[in-house]
């Protein structure tokens, strides 16, 4: 008995120096149930409430960034495993990597206008690059027959120069390739929310095929083939 009121005692002197109730534990081994019992009458300082609301705030924030780099980690060894699983691409899966890139993300023939030709626009870079060797090594089409657009929001004026040596590094073409470009301004509101602005903001590259209508209609036909042999219950 004299031990519990030793105790409690001193879990009174501690919490009315401002400790928690975890730190008060830590150091008298009892329930917190008969703690919570000793302290309820105990009133702390406004200071004293500060100093628990921070040690909370802090072990919050340490218990987030702890979650966060378990997350980043986790993510990291997924993508190291499943990048290992895709071995070396040949030219047939390279050319079906193709025609499924541009039947999500290129120009399509339509019936009200047939004659289009091959473009493809978009603001990731990993998607240019994949569709120019798409173009190059599995369709045969000369850089010569290569053109490009920049799509930019008008904001975005004083970074050209910027923006053009960007996609002149990713598309392997000269800058003085991108000074001759034709640049489609945007006016419209930029959405806030977006997280490419800024310095991260590159616009969107469109990559064009000249004289390509033929080309065009002959990646339909290749679309059209993979929807039939994809096991799609025809209706």
């Amino acid at each position: 008995m004299i031990k519990k009121t030793k105790e409690r005692e001193k879990a009174i002197k501690l919490r009315k120096q401002g400790l928690s109730y975890r730190e008060i534990l830590a150091i008298i081994p009892v329930s917190k149930s008969s703690l919570s019992l000793w302290l309820r009458s105990v009133n702390l300082t406004k200071r004293q409430k500060q100093r628990l609301t921070d040690k909370k705030l802090a072990a919050a924030k340490k218990g987030g960034e702890i979650i966060r780099e378990k997350r980043i980690l986790s993510t990291k060894r997924i993508k190291e495993r499943a990048e290992k699983q895709i071995k070396k691409i040949s030219n047939r899966e390279l050319w079906l990597i193709g025609i499924m890139l541009y039947w999500a993300e290129g120009n399509k023939q339509k019936e009200h206008k047939v004659s289009e030709s091959v473009r493809l626009g978009n603001s990731n870079p990993r998607i240019i690059e994949i569709f120019l060797i798409w173009l190059f090594e599995v369709i045969k089409i000369s850089q010569n027959d290569i053109s490009f657009r920049i799509c930019l929001h008008e904001t975005a004026k004083n970074r050209l120069p910027e923006i053009e040596k960007y996609w002149s590094k990713i598309t392997g073409f000269p800058i003085e390739d991108f000074r001759k470009v034709k640049i489609n301004w945007k006016k419209h509101k930029i959405n806030t929310k977006r997280k490419n602005t800024g310095k991260d903001y590159q616009g969107l590259l469109e990559v064009r095929v000249k004289r390509s209508t033929d080309l065009n209609r002959e990646i339909d036909g290749w679309i059209g083939g993979i929807y039939k042999h994809c096991r799609v219950v025809q209706r």
